[in-house]
C-alpha cells in the first residue's frame, strides 16, 4: 500500500495563492499521479501533487501539464469530472464512508461524502469555507487546445470533513487517492496515485486507497 507521512507546517494562510510558496520553503516534494489504470484510456498528461498540514486545514498544490483544458462546470456542485479536474477522496481509516473532493482547473469544487452510490452533497457554508487559487483564473471556459501548464491551490479546513467532529489533523491516519481526469476533454483520462485494480474507470473505490499519516 502507498503511503504519505503528512508534514505539520506551522502556519496560518489567509489565502490559497500562499500554499504553494509555502510549500517550497518547506521543501514539501512532488509526488506524481501517473498511474494509468486502463488500457483504453492510454493518455498520460504530467500531474503532481503535495500535501502538507497545518492542524486545521488540509494543504494541497496541483500541477499539471496537459494537451488541452476546459473548465465548463458553471459553479460548486457541478459536473467538474467532464473538465480538467484534480480529485482527492479521503475516509478516516477505520471507515468505509468518504469524501471526495473534486476541483477542475479553475477551482470549482465538488464535494460530497457517503458510500458509492449514496453520496450526499456537503453544505454551502462547507464548500465556502474551502479557500482555492488557479493559475488559469476562477472564470469558467470552453475547452482550449494546445499544451498548457497549470496549477491549482487548496486550503481544506478540518471542518470540510463535514460528517465528522474532527477538530485538529496531527496524530490521525486516514485513507486516500489522488486523482487527475477529464471526461469530456478531447482525450479523456483517468489517472490515479495508488493503482485501482477494476475492470472499467472508476474512482469511487476506497478499497484502493492509500494511506496518509498526519504527523
Amino acid at each position: 500500500m502507498k503511503e504519505i507521512h503528512v508534514k505539520r507546517l506551522p502556519c496560518v494562510l489567509a489565502e490559497a495563492k500562499q500554499v504553494s510558496k509555502i510549500m517550497d520553503e518547506a521543501f514539501i516534494a512532488f509526488i506524481p499521479i501517473d498511474i494509468v489504470n486502463w488500457p483504453d484510456y492510454p493518455y498520460c498528461p504530467k500531474v503532481e501533487f503535495r500535501i502538507a498540514h497545518t492542524g486545521e486545514s488540509i494543504l494541497l498544490n496541483y500541477r499539471v501539464k496537459e494537451a488541452s483544458v476546459r473548465a465548463v462546470a458553471p459553479s460548486d456542485q457541478g459536473r467538474v469530472w467532464e473538465d480538467s479536474c484534480c480529485e482527492f477522496f479521503v475516509r478516516p481509516e477505520d471507515e468505509n464512508e468518504y469524501y471526495n473532493f473534486e476541483c477542475n482547473c479553475v477551482g470549482t469544487l465538488l464535494l460530497n461524502y457517503g458510500k458509492k452510490g449514496d453520496r450526499h452533497h456537503a453544505p454551502k457554508e462547507v464548500l465556502s469555507g474551502i479557500k482555492r487559487w488557479s493559475s488559469l483564473g476562477r472564470e469558467p471556459f470552453d475547452e482550449r487546445f494546445g499544451e498548457i501548464s497549470w496549477e491549482l491551490s487548496l486550503i481544506i479546513p478540518v471542518s470540510s470533513l463535514f460528517n465528522h467532529n474532527f477538530k485538529e489533523l496531527s496524530g490521525r491516519a486516514f485513507r486516500a487517492n489522488f486523482y487527475k481526469c477529464g471526461d469530456l476533454l478531447q482525450t479523456p483520462h483517468f489517472l490515479s496515485w495508488s493503482p485501482i485494480d477494476l475492470p472499467e474507470p472508476c474512482f469511487h473505490c476506497p478499497d484502493f486507497f492509500g494511506r496518509l499519516v498526519f504527523e
